[in-house]
């Protein structure tokens, strides 16, 4: 396997806890579960859940570039969000908007807490490059 085959963001995280954002095997690229980290790998937004969604999913594409994919190649995602119940309209927006129409499959998990004080949710998901956009 060669570097480019996997993607960092080179914060303490991933040398503390042994992992990559993403891994490409095959035609599937695995991404750890992503979250409002801004681009020097602070955490954003706290307990400000449509903030902490957008720069989720603007994470989301700094990684498809990386792998010079799009929306259009993912094909599931998992979300973990706090207060499912009370952040679930919200999510579906938040959701739409980044998809447009595209639908890879979903699961939606509720949990009593995340990562970071604040932190309101974090996404995983899979790409497929074979996929065409």
């Amino acid at each position: 396997m060669t570097t480019h085959d996997v993607f960092r963001y080179d914060v303490s995280a991933e040398s503390d806890f042994g992992y990559a954002q993403a891994i490409r095997s095959g035609d599937l690229v695995h991404v750890s579960g992503q979250l409002s980290l801004d681009g020097t790998g602070a955490f954003r937004h706290a307990d400000d859940f449509d903030a902490q969604l957008k720069q989720t999913y603007a994470n989301f594409d700094r990684i498809l570039d990386h792998y010079g994919l799009t929306r259009a190649h993912i094909v599931s995602q998992t979300l973990y969000v706090v207060d499912l119940r009370q952040n679930a309209a919200a999510m579906a927006a938040g959701n739409l908007a980044y998809f447009v129409d595209h639908r890879p499959a979903s699961t939606a998990v509720g949990v009593t807490e995340l990562t970071f004080p604040g932190q309101v949710v974090e996404i995983a998901f899979v790409a497929d490059v074979r996929l065409a956009d």
